[in-house]
């Protein structure tokens, strides 16, 4: 199984930049899709971005769209969710998620699709 781990977050000022890491080990993270979920205190989970197992297909939440970038790097094992002009809402822990597809172009929104998660990281966006 895989082994998920985010790093990049921190605190920044509204209008600021982050880009936040998900590392993956014990297997290649090429054959599994990618997700990016928040959880603000006292929210639900919430979907942020997703990208199919090669990169060419990806999808963001209305609430970050134009603002929030998935992307992967298969050689590094790596995923990344750009964030530009933050928001004092975009503060939440933020989590990567994987999950094994058989199909290249494939990406997933919904957090039960998900097999595999990170520990989470600290976003906060002060205002």
């Amino acid at each position: 199984q895989v082994q998920l781990v985010e790093s990049g977050g921190g605190l920044v000022q509204a209008g600021g930049s982050l880009r936040l890491s998900c590392a993956a080990s014990g297997r290649t993270l090429s054959t599994y899709a990618v997700g990016w979920f928040r959880q603000a205190p006292g929210e639900e989970r919430e979907f942020v971005a997703a990208i199919s197992r090669a990169g060419s297909y990806t999808s963001h939440a209305d609430s970050v769209k134009g603002r929030f970038t998935i992307s992967r790097d298969n050689a590094k094992n790596t995923a990344y969710l750009q964030m530009i002009s933050l928001k004092p809402v975009d503060t939440a822990v933020y989590y990567c998620a994987a999950r094994s597809s058989s199909v290249s172009y494939y990406y997933y929104i919904r957090s039960f699709e998900y097999d595999y998660w990170g520990q989470g990281i600290q976003v906060t966006v002060s205002s």
